[in-house]
């Protein structure tokens, strides 16, 4: 069971490999679907931030669920990885073994909290006074 499994992703991640390479030699709209944003540096056919470990990320994750999944989520690398393991143990996500590295390597690059402004600092020491009515 375990041999066909592992066969099924090796030829999953070679026909994804093999597509990539077909894709980037023909022309016209099969190149603006795999071009990638200079402003945003994002990849336009999945909404993934372009990178050398997206082909990793894709051929993992996306067979699965759509890169929305990921897009619209933050986490630490901890949280992403608590992620993994629940799909491994309730999605039958199989095991990622050297490459689930490169992967949280990955989404903790371009896909953890963003810090955003806080509010000010309190203020202190300061000297009120009554309004007179």
């Amino acid at each position: 069971m375990k041999l066909k499994f592992s066969l099924l992703v090796s030829g999953f991640i070679l026909l994804t490999l093999a597509h990539c390479t077909t894709t980037k030699r023909s022309k016209g709209a099969s190149e603006e679907l795999n071009s990638t944003s200079e402003t945003t540096n994002v990849q336009s056919a999945s909404g993934l931030m372009a990178d050398p470990n997206l082909m990793m990320v894709e051929a993992n994750c996306t067979g699965c669920h759509s890169a929305k999944l990921i897009t619209m989520n933050r986490f630490t690398r901890d949280g992403w990885k608590d992620k993994i393991r629940w799909m491994q143990e309730t999605q039958n996500l199989w095991d990622l073994g050297e490459n689930e590295k490169v992967i949280l390597d990955y989404l903790e690059k371009h896909y953890s909290p963003e810090s955003k402004a806080s509010r000010r600092k309190n203020l202190e020491n300061i000297e009120w006074y009554s309004l007179d009515q």
